[in-house]
Order: C-alpha cells, then sequence, then structure tokens
C-alpha cells in the first residue's frame, strides 16, 4: 500500500498542465495528500468502516467486499479500486479506479477489467471509471468534465441588462429548480442521465455557508447559482466547487447562462480560490455555457465498460 504522500505525488503528475501553473505544487500535494489518507487508504484498511458501508449500500455483502484495493494491473501500473454508486443509486454500482501510478493506455484496459470483476464482481458494477487530464482512451467512452479556472480570471463582461445575483438565505424556490430540471427533461430525454437537481438539503447547505445565490432577472426570480468548498471534488485545486448552475424554462435561451459562472466567481467571497465544477460531456448546451464564460477543460473521468 503506497502512502498517501505517494498516491497525492501519482495523482498531481497526471494533472492538466495548466492547472500546475494556478497553484503552487507543495500546496497541492498536501490537499491531495490528506484527501487520498481519507478516501483512499482508510477505506482500504479500516474493516469497520466497510462493514459499515455494506449494511448501508450493500446488505448480505461481505464487507471485504467493500474495501478499497491497491493492484498491480500489469505493464508497471496499479491503481487504487474503490466500489462506489452513482449518487448513491443502489442500483448504479461502479469502480473507480482514478488513483494511478501513471495515465491508462488502451493495452491497459483488459486487465483494469478483469481486476474490477475480480474484486467486485460480487456488486455488479456497470463500468470502471478512469481519469485523463487530456481528451479520452481508445475503448473507453467520455464521462463528466471538469471545468475551471481561477476566480482572478472569470470577469463578467456584456451581462445581459437586468440579469444579477443575490445572495439567498433559504431554498425558498426548490419547486421552481424542480419544475426547471423536469422541463429541460422533457424536452431532452438523455439530459436526466447528464444533469440532476441537488438535494434540497445540499443547497440549504450552501445557503448557510453563504454560497446560495438567487439569479435574477429584473429582480425576478429566475435560477439558483451555487458553490460549496468540497476538496475531494476539486482534484487538490483550493477551489470554490460548483453545486448548481439553473435556470427556468422562461430564462432559457436568452444567453443568461454563458454568464452564471462569472457572475457566480464574482460573488463568491474569496477571489484566490479556483471556480471549478464537472459536466457532462455530452451536455453539450452547458459546456459552451462554461467554456464561454472563460472556464478550461483540464480533464475528466472516462468509463471502461464491464
Amino acid at each position: 500500500m503506497p502512502s498517501a504522500e505517494e498516491l497525492a505525488r501519482y495523482t498531481l503528475e497526471r494533472q492538466h498542465p495548466l492547472t500546475r501553473a494556478w497553484v503552487d505544487d507543495a500546496r497541492r500535494m498536501a490537499i491531495l495528500a490528506e484527501e487520498h489518507a481519507a478516501l483512499d487508504i482508510l477505506l482500504a484498511e479500516d474493516l469497520d468502516i466497510a462493514a459499515a458501508r455494506a449494511q448501508r449500500l450493500a446488505p448480505g455483502k461481505p464487507a471485504e467486499s467493500m474495501l478499497n484495493r491497491w493492484v498491480a494491473v500489469g505493464n508497471d501500473l496499479r491503481a487504487m479500486f474503490s466500489l462506489r454508486f452513482e449518487n448513491l443509486n443502489l442500483a448504479r454500482p461502479f469502480v473507480d479506479a482514478t488513483p494511478m501510478t501513471r495515465s491508462p493506455e488502451p493495452v491497459d484496459l483488459p486487465a483494469i477489467a478483469a481486476a474490477a470483476q475480480e474484486y467486485y464482481g460480487i456488486h455488479n458494477p456497470l463500468y470502471v471509471r478512469l481519469w485523463t487530464a487530456g481528451d479520452g482512451v481508445d475503448g473507453t467512452t467520455p464521462d463528466r468534465r471538469f471545468l475551471a479556472a481561477p476566480i482572478g480570471d472569470l470577469h463578467p463582461s456584456d451581462v445581459p441588462p437586468g440579469l444579477a445575483l443575490r445572495r439567498a438565505k433559504t431554498v425558498d424556490h426548490y419547486d421552481d429548480a424542480r419544475r426547471a430540471y423536469a422541463a429541460v427533461d422533457a424536452e431532452h430525454p438523455h439530459h436526466a442521465e447528464e444533469a440532476t437537481l441537488q438535494d434540497l438539503d445540499d443547497l440549504q447547505e450552501s445557503a448557510d455557508d453563504g454560497l446560495l445565490y438567487d439569479v435574477t432577472v429584473n429582480d425576478e426570480w429566475a435560477g439558483y447559482a451555487a458553490a460549496i468548498i468540497k476538496p475531494d471534488d476539486a482534484l487538490g485545486l483550493p477551489a470554490y466547487v460548483v453545486r448548481e448552475l439553473v435556470l427556468a424554462p422562461g430564462y432559457r435561451g436568452h444567453g443568461y447562462g454563458r454568464h452564471l459562472s462569472t457572475l457566480l466567481a464574482q460573488a463568491l467571497p474569496d477571489p484566490t480560490r479556483i471556480l471549478i465544477g464537472t459536466i457532462h460531456s455530452a451536455n453539450h448546451a452547458a459546456r459552451t455555457a462554461a467554456l464561454k464564460s472563460g472556464r478550461q477543460d483540464i480533464g475528466g473521468w472516462l468509463q471502461l465498460p464491464l
């Protein structure tokens, strides 16, 4: 089992070069080491946690089947395998293998799939999740992409008259936001697999932290913008993670979407942080809006079907 610092080094070496210029390597290594200690090594060694996870997520399955595994895949590749569930949906298990000694190549994929089945086949995982700072790996399908930029680089420009953000202390328009998602799902059936509205409790958590904003147009509620400080979703960057960006149906199609990232960035309290968030690769409208705002594509997850 590697140390947390070794895992952090492997992870840092595989990040997009652009992000290496945003944050000092030593600072990022410290953040990554803390994450790997809590999320990877602990879950590989603590059988009590594994038993609790089995009871909650996989009743009837042995605790050992929930432990993380550091596996010698072959071709000088080692990886940390972990059982996960999409949005805690027990019907959507998958195996995460993002911590690796090097980036995966097409020749590695059969061995990665075989290892995932060997250790977690009892759970019938749907795929193995991999990471790339590039565009992809032959033999995999794209998943979510990370789009980010230093807040200091995100400047609102040509904002439509009347469009603004207003800090929200409570989630008063949750039903409106739910209807907004439902409208997009009805128009684009695949959207439900690409993006879902955050839970009410999660948005209230952002509100409690001062990181939830009403999107307004001429002082009328038009959507939500929300962030959170969540290191395990930030690739070791000191960042605000985008938790929600949604526009109500009546305000879509007016060119507002591409301004939400910059307005959110400028509203957040610490301008020294990075703004980062994931968008499904198939969600072209959201990705285009984020890119037009100045956020950069710095890599993403891949799926290796099982």
